[in-house]
């Protein structure tokens, strides 16, 4: 299976910037659902796991992930089928009340709710070995879709024409993007991480990934 999308540069005109050149990389434009970094966490996942046999892909998130609406619509265009544990277990009834639930349920998601005290034994041996009881076999995505494969795709955001640039600038959630950037990035190139949230754990997390 082959998936290949790209993105493009776009100059930013900003009358209070002066002698600075500030480009925004369109990654939101590689695709109207599976875009920015979670198409590039997506693809060598979605490889591996059809290279591996497996029809089912499972992840984790919340009512308003976008992780979960990407899983969703790659799994509808490249056939899989896709199961969300959503946290949250009062969500259950209010699927169409929820624009991401909504959607994810129109590309074919199943979903099963759980108690937020669940969820945050989610990466449980024992949760684990109870989803695989429950749905079979099943490639599992973590939340945000960070893993090695993921931070492989995050490693091709930056390109040749992008070696000009001294800094580039990146939101933080799972660490996974900002760790591919420092990958692929030129030795003369600084990389600068915003975290989305607290970020005191990300140092840890981004380099053990």
């Amino acid at each position: 299976m082959k998936i290949e999308l790209k993105s493009y540069n776009e100059i930013v005109e900003f009358s209070l910037i002066k002698d600075i050149k500030l480009v925004i990389k369109r990654e939101d434009k590689l695709h109207e659902h599976i875009s920015g970094n979670k198409y590039r966490k997506l693809k060598y996942n979605l490889i591996a796991a059809k290279e591996k046999g497996y029809t089912k892909l499972l992840t984790f998130g919340g009512a308003y992930s976008n992780h979960i609406t990407a899983t969703a619509a790659a799994g509808s265009e490249y056939g899989f089928e896709t199961i969300g544990i959503i946290r949250g277990d009062e969500l259950a009834d209010k699927i169409d009340e929820n624009p991401t639930l909504r959607f994810a349920k129109k590309c074919g998601m199943q979903f099963k709710f759980v108690t937020r005290e669940h969820y945050r034994i989610k990466t449980s041996e024992e949760f684990i070995n109870s989803l695989y009881n429950e749905f079979g076999n099943i490639y599992i995505l973590p939340e945000g879709g960070t893993n090695n494969l993921a931070v492989k795709g995050c490693e091709e955001i930056l390109t040749e024409e992008d070696a000009e640039f001294d800094y580039v600038c990146t939101a933080v959630g799972t660490g996974g993007t900002i760790a591919g950037l420092i990958n692929s990035a030129k030795a003369h190139q600084k990389i600068v991480g915003f975290p989305a949230l607290k970020g005191e754990f990300l140092t840890k997390e981004i380099k053990k990934i």
